[in-house]
């Protein structure tokens, strides 16, 4: 039971983590927290919906074509999203106060609620199963097909990550603008272009956890169903250390055994109580979490 419980809470950190990653990326170049990031989820899941509904018909006979155009459609989407989002909301606030920033991060998260509640209706539509995948049995243990690709693709999606950013010149440019956005402006680099790769791969990342989040655990879409994803893989960002990429994989991971293992032996009614006073606990006692850096603030 407790192996079972650990694999499940496993699969369900390393879709916060994906969440997380995009958190932690704005963040740490942009210097601004994305509240609108859990609504890009919910943006990855109607689009999964809609491409599996239009498509159903002609690709039907081909389910591996299907889900391959809908994951294609839906990473696209959300990535052309970030984008947008980074543009019109995001880059004249440049220069703002944190608060104005935060504001217009919340106001963006309604309007994409509000927009799908307009296209969409507020009923939760289900989406149809795109990953046939069947359980693997070790022993009194079984797991499903979903959380060994769950697993898999966020560990592939860590390594590649990690490895654009040291070894790329782009990902260099995020380095250098997180540490001093001035500086690597004088040294030529293009800063604007730089934020709107991050919101891209954040953004794509979003969608990327969304398809693994429909088929792990919810096969349901609405309106809201980024919301509670979105606030507690904040918390997984804040509790590996916000700012840091290997932080936002940790911390994901953990929250994920936290929430698992107090379903399953505490009681389902306080989890997510208990995982936002994580959140409080690591305030008080570690503000910059797990691998965060105390950074001085020049005057």
């Amino acid at each position: 039971m407790l192996i079972q419980q650990l694999i499940n809470g496993l699969n369900l950190g390393s879709i916060y983590a994906l969440i997380a990653l995009g958190y932690t990326m704005v963040y740490g170049i942009a210097k601004m927290l994305n509240f609108a990031h859990g609504d890009v989820i919910m943006v990855g899941g109607f689009t999964m919906l809609v491409t599996l509904t239009a498509l159903g018909a002609s690709l039907g006979a081909n389910p591996i074509l299907l889900t391959g155009a809908a994951v294609l459609a839906s990473v696209a989407v959300c990535t052309v999203l970030g984008v947008l989002i980074e543009k019109i909301a995001y880059k004249p606030l440049r220069n703002a106060s944190p608060l104005t920033v935060l504001i217009t991060a919340i106001g963006v998260s309604y309007f994409l609620q509000s927009l799908s509640l307009l296209i969409f209706g507020s009923n939760a539509r289900r989406v149809n199963d795109f990953f046939h995948l069947g359980n693997i049995a070790l022993g009194d243990v079984s797991i499903s097909g979903n959380t060994v690709l769950t697993l898999a693709v966020t560990v592939l999606i860590m390594i590649g990550l990690t490895l654009f950013i040291r070894k790329t010149k782009t990902g260099r440019a995020m380095l250098a603008v997180s540490e001093d956005k001035g500086a690597a402006e004088l040294m030529g680099v293009n800063v604007n272009r730089t934020i709107s790769v991050t919101f891209a791969i954040g953004s794509a990342l979003a969608a990327v956890a969304s398809i693994l989040y429909l088929a792990s655990f919810n096969s349901y879409v609405d309106p809201y169903m980024g919301s509670l994803p979105g606030i507690k893989a904040f918390v997984a960002a804040v509790l590996g250390g916000i700012g840091s990429v290997p932080g936002a994989m940790i911390g994901g991971i953990l929250l994920g055994l936290i929430e698992t293992i107090t379903k399953a032996y505490i009681s389902t009614n306080i989890a997510d109580a208990i995982v936002f006073s994580v959140l409080i606990i690591v305030l008080l006692v570690r503000p910059t979490g797990l691998l965060g850096k105390k950074r001085m603030e020049k005057v």
